[in-house]
């Protein structure tokens, strides 16, 4: 009786066995799930020089401009170009962190604006166009933290750091003729940055050519 017992028992363990190896097989089959990807926000005065700064960083997946930091809800450009929403010119960045870290990124973001400026940067005036590292978790403010306290310790110019770091809040994309706006206008885009003194100023400030 027993061994009838484990007979039957080991037909039903081959049965199974034969059952699941087609979908072994094919789970081996699966193509490797994509990278995790994170996300960062900053804003660094136009949003559309911003997003081209970034663009350009391998292991920057993708960049859309957009608003952050206000009170009133679904803004739109006119509402925040008033300055009385609270809201800042952001731009929100997706990026693979087997690429590019986050310090990384912190690191694009000095260099790409005044800290020294405060409400403003460059020719552009208001709170919305603030510098301002917005963290999505508690990594991010101990980076983006850090990295202010190093850039007050070592900074390469005169002045105060203005640059604020806030907890993120709701993001509202702009709208779409502001996306990749330097590449759907290049010479209004390029006498835009030239005329509010952008680069001269960025090579002033952080010493470079």
């Amino acid at each position: 009786m027993t061994l009838m017992i484990l007979k039957g028992i080991s037909r039903r363990a081959m049965l199974v066995c034969a059952l699941l190896l087609p979908l072994l097989a094919a789970a081996q089959a699966v193509k490797p799930v994509a990278p995790a990807t994170a996300v960062a926000t900053f804003g660094g005065g136009c949003f559309w020089c911003v997003e081209e700064a970034f663009d350009k960083v391998p292991g920057v997946i993708a960049t859309v401009s957009g608003y952050m930091g206000g009170r009133t809800p679904n803004p739109t450009y006119e509402q925040i170009s008033t300055g009385t929403t609270g809201h800042n010119e952001v731009v929100q960045v997706r990026f693979d962190p087997a690429k590019v870290s986050y310090a990384q990124l912190l690191e694009v973001f000095w260099r790409n604006i005044d800290p020294t400026q405060a409400n403003g940067q460059f020719c552009d005036q208001g709170s919305q166009y603030r510098s301002e590292i917005f963290y999505h978790d508690e990594q991010q403010r101990k980076a983006a933290g850090d990295s202010k306290a190093a850039l007050l310790k070592n900074k390469p110019f005169a002045g105060e750091v203005h640059t604020l770091v806030t907890q993120a809040s709701r993001f509202y994309p702009a709208e779409e003729y502001h996306q990749n706006y330097y590449r759907k206008n290049p010479v209004r885009y390029n006498y835009y940055k030239a005329a509010c003194g952008r680069e001269a100023r960025l090579k002033e400030i952080w010493k470079t050519r």
